[in-house]
């Protein structure tokens, strides 16, 4: 396969479940995976901490310096679990910091190097940026801020020369790390997540190479006229 031939692509996060299943996908399409992760992940070509500006001027800098960059994932991010009044502010900080202000600066600072030949942004949020959970007032919230900077992000990038497309991208519950820190902390997690499943009307949790599959198709020139949408894949969730 070859729908990523001699493309670049960074990923935040790509120690993750979502973010190294795009990175699986990326190199099984011909693409270069770009991977990059919070110091101490194995694996990483770059230690990324999305919250830090100086970070992302140092990694675009030694990429700029040796070669191109044709798209970037954000994938990075937290779930916590807390009602508005259940939320401790430094917790409501930190999943603004890594959910938002991580992809606005991924945004910010990919934009020059991906402007230069043209390109494609993806930014991972979540149905929670759709629709909201009683128990997700920080994780809603920051998820929501993703789906619309994306829109500003896409109509930036189209006054460029060359243009430079961003979209989103909204899995519902997806099996992995995420998901079983989630269950760890809930006395029956067998029966948490049947519940969750029933809530999907195709009856089961998304997998991360389903979400990967969808990052390739934004990612390479099959998409070419495709910017500032957001995509849902989520079981019928969100169709209810």
């Amino acid at each position: 396969m070859s729908r990523l031939r001699d493309k670049a692509i960074l990923i935040t996060g790509a120690a993750g479940g979502i973010g190294s299943a795009i990175a699986t996908a990326i190199a099984r399409e011909g693409g270069r995976a770009v991977l990059t992760d919070v110091a101490g992940k194995p694996g990483m070509d770059h230690a990324l901490n999305v919250t830090s500006e100086d970070d992302w001027v140092r990694v675009m800098g030694d990429i700029g310096k040796t070669g191109k960059l044709d798209g970037l994932v954000n994938a990075a991010g937290i779930a916590p679990i807390g009602t508005v009044e259940g939320t401790d502010y430094a917790v409501w900080r930190k999943v603004m910091a890594i959910n938002l202000d991580g992809t606005f600066l991924g945004c910010k600072h990919g934009m020059g190097l991906i402007k230069r030949n043209g390109g494609s942004i993806v930014n991972i949020s979540s149905v929670s940026g759709i629709v909201a959970g009683h128990n997700l007032a920080a994780y809603n919230a920051s998820k929501g801020g993703v789906r619309l900077l994306t829109k500003s992000v896409a109509l930036h990038g189209a006054r460029q020369k060359p243009q430079v497309r961003c979209n989103s991208v909204h899995p519902t519950f997806i099996e992995g790390p995420m998901a079983e820190a989630l269950f760890k902390t809930v006395p029956n997690p067998a029966e948490v997540k049947a519940r969750m499943e029933r809530q999907i009307p195709l009856q089961r949790f998304g997998r991360p190479s389903e979400v990967a599959d969808l990052c390739v198709y934004l990612l390479c020139d099959e998409s070419v006229f495709v910017t500032g949408a957001e995509f849902v894949i989520d079981g019928g969730l969100t169709a209810q």
